[in-house]
């Protein structure tokens, strides 16, 4: 079974599926593939009702992160398979994720919030899905959203 076929199967086994692929909000590319490398911008977190608000340490949990880190691993997968004109076994890895985490000066489980982003990535995309990665305290993100996470796949 290629990696198409486990994500759909994983997901529709978790109640989930990928939305749409989201549009840029400014003046760039939602994705750019150089050498054999995807690289997608920042997706946000949102979800079926809409942006996924707060700023972690002030009004949201680190479990509530947890999920809106995973909506944007929704949308990173989104963008991956509108990059390959909807073929996602074109994705032989998930090379590295950054994640930007809004939050109060104090707050420190950044990586504890984007877990979930990473989790959903390792569960879905199984050996290929681990990845190098980054997890970053910013004092605000666009629109007031909590989560902001960007990914470079490995194409074949």
């Amino acid at each position: 079974m290629g990696i198409a076929a486990n994500i759909d199967t994983k997901l529709a086994e978790m109640g989930l599926a990928l939305p749409e692929a989201p549009k840029p909000a400014a003046n760039y590319e939602p994705f750019v593939i150089h050498d054999g490398l995807l690289h997608v911008s920042g997706q946000i977190s949102a979800g079926p009702d809409g942006l996924i608000t707060g700023r972690l340490g002030d009004n949201m949990t680190t479990e509530e992160g947890a999920k809106a880190a995973r909506a944007c691993a929704l949308s990173l997968l989104a963008q991956a398979r509108a990059a390959c004109d909807g073929d996602l076994d074109r994705v032989v890895r998930l090379v590295k994720l950054t994640g930007f985490v809004a939050c109060t000066p104090d707050f420190t489980e950044q990586p504890k919030v984007i877990n979930g982003a990473s989790d959903l990535m390792a569960e879905l995309l199984g050996e290929a899905g681990r990845h190098a990665r980054a997890a970053v305290g910013v004092a605000a993100l666009p629109l007031g959203v909590a989560v902001e996470v960007e990914a470079v796949f490995a194409l074949a």
